[in-house]
């Protein structure tokens, strides 16, 4: 018996992945994939397949004054299970550079 996709999922499986889920999902394999602790999340928006784009900062290099460090944003794709499926570097900066 074939099953239309139309149909509700059966019990048990996940009905939508949330932002939140979404958000630790891409930290932690983030975190795996590159070596380092991610800091903070300055973006996540929701993709029409269901899944979620975070945007995810890193610091790279640590520095004294600690303005000098250099940050990293990343970009981090999850799927509706929460695997990751793409990541790239988006910029680069100092955290103490300010956006105008």
């Amino acid at each position: 018996m074939s099953v239309d996709s139309n149909d509700s999922p059966p019990s048990g499986e996940p009905e939508k992945l949330s932002a939140v889920f979404a958000i630790r999902a891409a930290m932690e394999q983030l975190g795996a994939l590159i070596g380092r602790a991610p800091e903070a999340v300055s973006g996540v928006r929701a993709l029409p397949d269901g899944g979620w784009s975070v945007l995810v900062d890193v610091l790279e290099l640590e520095r004294i004054p600690a303005t000098t460090s250099v940050m990293a944003t990343y970009r981090v794709d999850v799927d509706v299970a929460g695997e990751l499926y793409g990541c790239e570097r988006l910029r680069r900066y100092t955290r103490g550079t300010t956006d105008m």
